[in-house]
């Protein structure tokens, strides 16, 4: 028999506010290695919350490959790693709000027409 990734062994009785928030219990929140964000989604009937997981380390080989190709190396090297990851961090945060703003309808999605189109 296959053992449950995540096996019940505590349960805790969490309040909702008048604002639909909740208070993670701490033990939880460092069983997890919860930070800023978790991924949260519904399933037969229960919501699921987890931390979420990045799989970054091709990415940043990649980062650093580009890099080397355009001639950096040394503390240089590591300066304009630094600045490119923090460049990703916020055009991956621009395009989860956009996002959240076309799923609310605060927003009107782009068209293919609109990303396509010819610089005029």
């Amino acid at each position: 028999m296959a053992v449950p990734k995540y096996e019940v062994k505590e349960r805790k009785i969490i309040k909702i506010s008048g604002k639909r928030q909740i208070t993670i219990p701490q033990k939880f929140y460092q069983q997890l290695g919860l930070e800023s964000e978790v991924e949260c989604h519904v399933e037969n009937g229960s919501l699921v919350i987890r931390p979420i997981s990045y799989d970054t380390g091709e990415f940043l080989a990649q980062i650093v490959n580009e890099l080397a190709d355009e001639g950096y190396s040394g503390e240089e090297l590591k300066t304009q790693f630094a600045l490119r990851t923090k460049q990703v961090k916020q055009a991956i945060a621009d395009l989860l709000e956009e996002a959240d703003e076309i799923a609310t309808g605060k927003r009107k999605a782009a068209s293919m027409d609109d990303v396509f189109e010819e610089q005029k």
